[in-house]
């Protein structure tokens, strides 16, 4: 037979797994998700919020925006509402004003009506005790009845560049202060040195004053019988005009007014008139007495 040739076996080969398919099997064992679950992880490490910066402010602005325009709507939204209150309050009160501002008025009125009658009655009074000439003495030199006449006006100013000065309070001692305002005891100066003169009647800005009428001062102000004036003051003295000027000016209580004048800049100014008005004071009340004899005695 014929002899068979040997079999010779061929050995394997082991070949390497691919790169590829090593990948391949990496990523078919681990899944994706837990690489963002790492990136995830390292961005809440650095305090980040997964947002661009850029974006991040634009929805604060955003937020911002919205929250502003909903305090501005809901402030025009009250105000809506409360603006007919408002204006119901406002009405209410002007009608308050308005009805208090009549009421006044009419008492005024009715006083000027009263004071009228008073002022009648007392002539009444006076001419049947002691004559019409005395009456009318008597209720002129009372100031219970207006009056008109010759007589003076005399017009005292503060300085053009007055001031308050220091605390206010009237010239010192000294009888006088660098203010060149014009104070309550200047006027009672002026007042009585026009009575001294031999004035018959005086009044102040339209009040008429009386042996019982107050000259004072609250502050910077003069009141008159508790009336604030302002200046400039104007004086209205009724008598011989003239020699009224004349004797004023010449008397100390002049002098004293003229001092004022050139020292601290309150201006003055004397006239002679030919007819004044003066008014009534106001509630003088006057009183007539006779001398009481004893009866029975001998």
């Amino acid at each position: 037979m014929p002899q068979q040739p040997p079999i010779r076996s061929t050995p394997t080969r082991h070949t390497r797994p691919d790169a590829s398919m090593s990948l391949l099997t990496n990523v078919m064992d681990h899944s994706l998700d837990d690489g963002y679950a790492e990136a995830a992880a390292r961005t809440k490490a650095a305090g980040g919020t997964g947002l661009p910066r850029t974006l991040r402010a634009r929805l604060g602005l955003a937020v911002g925006l919205v929250l502003a325009a909903l305090v501005v709507t809901v402030g025009a939204a009250q105000a809506r509402v409360a603006a007919p209150v408002v204006a119901k309050e406002r009405e209410e009160l002007i009608d308050r004003i308005d009805r208090e501002t009549e009421t006044a008025d009419k008492l005024e009125k009715s006083v000027d009506q009263l004071r009228g009658d008073v002022s009648t009655r007392q002539r009444e009074a006076l001419k049947q005790s002691g004559g019409s000439g005395q009456a009318d003495l008597v209720g002129i030199l009372s100031g219970a009845v207006d009056v008109h006449g010759p007589g003076v006006k005399l017009v005292v100013n503060d300085a053009k560049e007055a001031s308050t000065g220091g605390d206010g309070n009237p010239r010192e001692t000294t009888g006088f202060s660098d203010t060149g305002r014009v104070r309550d005891r200047d006027m009672q100066r002026v007042v009585n040195g026009l009575w001294e003169s031999g004035a018959e009647a005086v009044s102040i800005n339209g009040q008429r004053l009386t042996a019982l009428s107050a000259i004072r001062a609250a502050g910077d102000a003069i009141l008159v019988d508790n009336k604030p004036l302002v200046p400039p003051y104007t004086v209205l003295a009724v008598g011989d005009g003239q020699r009224l000027s004349t004797r004023f000016q010449d008397s100390a209580d002049g002098l004293y007014l003229h001092a004022l004048q050139e020292n601290y800049g309150i201006r003055t100014a004397i006239s002679v008139e030919d007819d004044l008005r003066l008014p009534a004071a106001p509630s003088v009340i006057v009183r007539t007495a006779e001398p009481r004899t004893e009866k029975g005695t001998s």
